[in-house]
């Protein structure tokens, strides 16, 4: 199914519709502020199982990351966070960036893996935001290509998204051309914050 959302005119019934999807153990593909992505329902274990099928892994080997909508829940999935880092996060989001961050056990449970760390994101995207906010719950997200994979124009372009996932995934959302350009990951994991890699948000550490 492919929909089309103006993220300055935003649908609240396709919204609806898209955690209704998310809340039934569906994946969803839909904008951010860098690449298209695609995600489940961080709550749903069979929906990251086959999120993790998609992208050709078991779940216990899957880096994924979690959308959140704001960094108040944070501490659910995140260890003890220094004021240093704290205010970086709250000065870098919403925006193109990936965080990673040392995991609680929590997030060791819901990836069935020893996972020590996470990627937390808070796109600068008021579509994936809504939907994240009406869900009340982070979801887990992944990029459509491979690490491997050079950024082709099809993850930019909704058509050529649902071209090439129709039928594979629940819902496509259409919110216009996408960049071709990652977040910029940031480890948070040790005593200082590094750029592990440069991406579309630029920051000063």
């Amino acid at each position: 199914m492919l929909v089309e959302i103006n993220p300055r005119n935003i649908d609240s019934r396709l919204i609806a519709q898209a955690v209704d999807i998310l809340k039934k153990g569906g994946i969803i593909i839909f904008p951010t502020d860098t690449v298209y992505s695609m995600g489940c329902d961080l709550r749903n274990k069979k929906a990251l199982n086959n999120l993790a099928k998609l992208k050709g892994v078991k779940l216990n080997k899957a880096n994924f990351s979690i959308i959140c909508h704001d960094l108040s829940n944070l501490s659910d999935y995140v260890k003890h966070i220094e004021r240093p880092t704290f205010k970086l996060l709250k000065h870098s989001f919403p925006g193109p960036f990936t965080f990673i961050m040392n995991a609680t056990s929590e997030v060791t449970k819901i990836f069935d893996s020893n996972k020590k760390e996470i990627g937390i994101r808070i796109p600068d995207n008021e579509i994936i935001l809504e939907i994240v906010r009406k869900l009340e719950n982070p979801i887990a997200t992944t990029s459509l290509h491979n690490d491997d994979d050079t950024y082709l124009d099809y993850f930019a372009d909704p058509y050529a998204i649902y071209e090439k996932y129709e039928g594979l995934v629940e819902m496509i959302i259409d919110g216009g051309t996408g960049n071709l350009e990652a977040s910029t990951i940031v480890d948070c994991t040790g005593a200082v914050a590094q750029i592990i890699r440069q991406g579309i948000g630029v920051i000063d550490l």
